[in-house]
């Protein structure tokens, strides 16, 4: 087990005491972090002890210990998995090639750019929601939000040390860059669309850390198979903490279901609004919404960056050495969706040119999972309505759907039928209007929202009722 120096001034299990050089240049741009943190971290609660996870090694047991940290004392560092004994590169061009411990020459351009569109999104979820925190429905989800935000804050600096330690002055200046953009900023806005989407309310933050976070596993796990073992083992550590992410959107989602259904059982109507709860359909229009926004971060269904990626060694699938395949893909074919004017089709393209495609698929499997068990709460209440993912091209804007009008059970539509159903299918000013008249914070222990259920358990063997956060 590889201990982390908890009590450097940046913790770290990579020996930065050992670099003068690159310990001076992290150092110096901690000051630029923390500075980004007091402006546009979470706006209030800034100095409360907060029940925080914090990594203390990362071996399988004792990675993280728990305790009341005010946010600006959590120990944020660069923390990498142990090194994997004689490892080779399971994919690509370079296959059965020892991994590579330097950035070679040919590839740092491609590199850079992967660990830097990564490493943008972590500041730009906690831009996202800094307002969250005055109206979290219970000291519980205010401590969950606090955890997300700061370990969005630590995979920063992950990617970070990556750019300062292998990449030089232009590693510098990209690290500099993302502080310098912002979430939604019109001039400065952050790389990907779904980073620049506002998120306003708790049933936003659920469904974001559903999906969206969703798709960061998904994308960290195919940055893991790297052939750069660096950025391979900084990804093997960032996977334990997103698990926690998606957590916080798996349950949160089923509590307010879960009310919802209460609500609904105790006042004999299926419109629960005048009783302070959520309507099923809209938390479907939510869920439509979020779900097609992180399908674009996906990309296009073909790529020539995605396969020069994967021939290079750079970024390889999800889960690459459990596929029962040549690992190659240069010869294997499969069908992508292809729209025109008058149908939507497919086409066949070599898996190798289809890698986004294939990690969308995995993607979208993985998110049915949590459906199905949000189905399975309002089966055993007796109610007539199902959760449905919406089809693949729904209110896409990147790849052949985009500009397409397509419903949610996958028909080619005209302008004219979108705009008479729009409103069924994806979340109104009214209904944003509506949950955001239920966001009220609530900061005695035990208490929620009217809204949410309460979770079956606490965080850490602790009750429900525990003061998560001493405001």
């Amino acid at each position: 087990m590889t201990l982390v120096d908890i009590n450097a001034k940046i913790p770290n299990n990579v020996d930065l005491a050992g670099d003068r050089r690159l310990q001076r240049a992290l150092e110096s741009w901690q000051p630029k972090f923390i500075r980004w943190w007091e402006e546009l971290g979470p706006v209030a609660h800034k100095t409360d002890p907060v029940y925080l996870r914090t990594a203390i090694s990362v071996g399988r047991e004792g990675w993280a210990n728990f305790g009341h940290v005010s946010m600006p004392d959590y120990r944020w560092g660069i923390f990498l998995s142990e090194p994997e004994a004689n490892r080779k590169i399971a994919f690509g061009d370079h296959k059965g090639d020892d991994v590579w411990q330097e950035v070679p020459g040919e590839y740092r351009a491609d590199l850079r750019r992967l660990i830097v569109v990564q490493g943008d999104t972590e500041p730009a979820s906690v831009e996202q929601q800094r307002q969250l925190c005055l109206t979290a429905p219970s000291l519980y989800d205010m401590r969950n939000l606090f955890q997300v935000n700061v370990e969005e804050g630590r995979h920063l600096w992950a990617m970070v040390y990556l750019l300062h330690g292998y990449f030089g002055r232009d590693g510098r200046d990209e690290a500099d860059e993302m502080l310098e953009r912002h979430s939604g900023d019109a001039d400065h806005p952050r790389i990907l669309g779904a980073f620049n989407e506002e998120t306003p309310d708790w049933l936003s933050f659920f469904m974001f850390t559903y999906f969206t976070d969703r798709d960061g596993k998904y994308q960290l796990a195919s940055l893991r198979e790297s052939a750069f073992d660096p950025l391979s083992r900084t990804c093997e550590f960032m996977l334990k903490e997103e698990a926690h992410h998606m957590f916080v959107g798996a349950t949160g989602i089923g509590r307010v279901i879960q009310r919802t259904l209460d609500l609904m059982r105790e006042h004999d109507t299926e419109d629960v609004h005048s009783h302070g709860g959520i309507n099923l359909d809209v938390v479907q229009k939510y869920m439509n919404f979020h779900y097609a926004v992180s399908l674009d971060l996906f990309g296009a269904e073909t790529s020539t960056n995605a396969a020069n990626y994967f021939a290079g060694g750079l970024k390889g699938r999800f889960q690459e050495e459990q596929r029962e395949d040549d690992h190659v893909l240069k010869e294997l074919f499969r069908m992508v969706p292809e729209v025109t004017d008058l149908a939507i089709d497919e086409r066949e393209v070599t898996q190798l040119a289809a890698l986004n495609e294939t990690l969308r698929d995995d993607y979208s499997e993985d998110c049915q999972k949590g459906v199905d068990r949000w189905n399975r709460l309002i089966s055993d209440a007796g109610v007539d309505f199902e959760m449905r993912l919406p089809f693949v091209g729904f209110n896409r804007n990147v790849g052949t759907f985009a500009g397409r009008r397509v419903s949610p059970d996958g028909q080619l539509i005209s302008e004219t039928e979108w705009q008479a159903n729009v409103g069924r299918w994806l979340p109104t000013e009214s209904d944003r209007a509506y949950v955001q008249s239920l966001m009220v914070g609530v900061t005695e222990p035990g208490k929620m929202a009217g809204w949410v259920a309460a979770p079956t358990t606490g965080i850490h063997q602790q009750p429900v009722d525990f003061e998560y956060v001493k405001t």
